[in-house]
């Protein structure tokens, strides 16, 4: 065998192997979808991974069912609006962390990541109190603010600071030699630069956003204002025994965006974490 047949040798096998171990992987969902055509009783009786009977109609059904679509675009907007909040803010507060120097900066920083010690379930009821005391249960505000705001947009604004911290300072400084204030600095170089690190935040983000059920579970009540995790959990008979056909298929729509935005993104995230957080 030549030097050529024995490299595609190698990579054929290789190829043969990880499709074997992405079998466990790849097949709950594929039942999953597969689970959203059939019905009850099909998907409890035999198990078959292909329907005997194809039924389109559960798919519509979820839309029939509750108002389905108004609550995907509340989980679709408020995961946009999220990401492009904490991109902002994250940014400019890392690169503030990373490349100005003030008093109690360590210190701050310190708070910052302390913060991601405390537990979710731990900060709920005061921010629930404060929501309320603003006025703002039962509307998407806290699931705008508290992401953005809380121990995720620290976990962003850490994320940003590394990376900003593994940029060269010198183009930075011939930026400012040719005119550039702090913020033009910011913008014109270090954020082009930076592109792996937001790449990472968005996708993060979007899918902590896009996933998110206690917070919602809390503030929300309408059922216009529920967003997907809580619609999912909504398909329920007379009895709340869950009508898993139209859970299954609706939890198969829900998938989509997540994974466009990870088949879209999945090379900048594992960039951003190969080349960031390396350099405190």
């Amino acid at each position: 065998m030549t030097q050529r047949q024995i490299q595609i040798l190698y990579r054929a096998c290789w190829t043969i192997a990880l499709l074997i171990a992405a079998i466990p992987f790849v097949f709950p969902f594929i039942w999953m979808v597969s689970a959203g055509f059939k019905s009850v009783t099909e998907i409890f009786g035999a198990p078959t991974l292909i329907p005997r009977v194809w039924r389109w109609q559960n798919f519509i059904e979820v839309f029939t069912y509750q108002p389905f679509a108004r609550q995907y675009f509340n989980s679709l907007y408020i995961a946009i609006l999220v990401t492009v909040l904490t991109l902002l803010i994250a940014s400019l507060a890392g690169y503030a962390l990373a490349r100005m120097r003030f008093a109690g900066a360590g210190l701050l920083m310190l708070f910052l990541i302390s913060a991601l010690m405390v537990p979710e379930e731990v900060t709920i009821i005061p921010n629930f109190f404060l929501m309320r005391w603003a006025g703002l249960v039962d509307t998407h505000w806290p699931l705008i603010l508290l992401p953005t705001f809380g121990p995720h947009g620290v976990m962003a604004t850490f994320l940003m600071r590394q990376y900003f911290l593994a940029l060269p300072k010198e183009l930075e400084e011939a930026g400012k030699m040719d005119g550039l204030s702090r913020f033009g600095v910011w913008w014109q170089i270090a954020l082009p630069m930076s592109r792996p690190a937001l790449a990472a935040v968005a996708i993060i983000t979007f899918l902590f956003s896009w996933n998110l059920f206690l917070e919602p579970l809390i503030f929300v009540s309408s059922l216009e204002m529920f967003t997907l995790p809580l619609a999912l959990s909504n398909f329920n008979d007379s009895y709340g025994l869950p009508l898993w056909n139209l859970q299954l298929a609706a939890t198969s729509l829900a998938v989509v965006p997540i994974l466009i935005v990870y088949l879209i993104a999945q090379r900048q995230i594992i960039e951003s974490f190969a080349l960031s957080g390396v350099k405190g």
